[in-house]
Formats: structure tokens, C-alpha cells, sequence
């Protein structure tokens, strides 16, 4: 059997935890950041875990070896 390949675009854009879990910074912080609010900005700079089973599985299924 071949082997499996990793999607680049969804590497660069989530990392898997230890426990499994999946990291991703949020987007809309790229422009247009001076009509945002002061502590939606500081909000968006943390990193987030994806919570959403169907989307968990989906993504690992594009890390295989991850």
C-alpha cells in the first residue's frame, strides 16, 4: 500500500497536540485591524483547540502521520 500524503496547506494551519488535540491560530486579524476592538484583537492572538468531532476527525484523517 502507498504511502499516504500530507495536505501542506492544513500542516501549516493546525498542529496536533500530544492528547490528540488540534491547535489553529483564528483568522481576521490580517487587515482592517483599526475598526476592531482592542480585546477582540487580544483575543484573536491566543491559539484555539478545534472542539467540533466531525471537523477533528476530518483534519487528523489529512495528518496521517502526525
Amino acid at each position: 500500500m502507498p504511502k499516504l500524503k500530507t495536505k501542506k496547506g492544513v500542516a501549516k494551519r493546525f498542529k496536533l497536540t500530544k492528547r490528540g488535540k488540534i491547535k489553529y491560530s483564528p483568522g481576521g486579524k490580517g487587515h482592517l485591524a483599526s475598526c476592531k476592538e482592542t480585546k477582540h484583537l487580544r483575543r484573536l492572538r491566543r491559539r484555539d483547540t478545534l472542539t467540533q468531532a466531525k471537523r477533528v476527525k476530518f483534519i487528523k484523517k489529512m495528518l496521517p502521520y502526525r
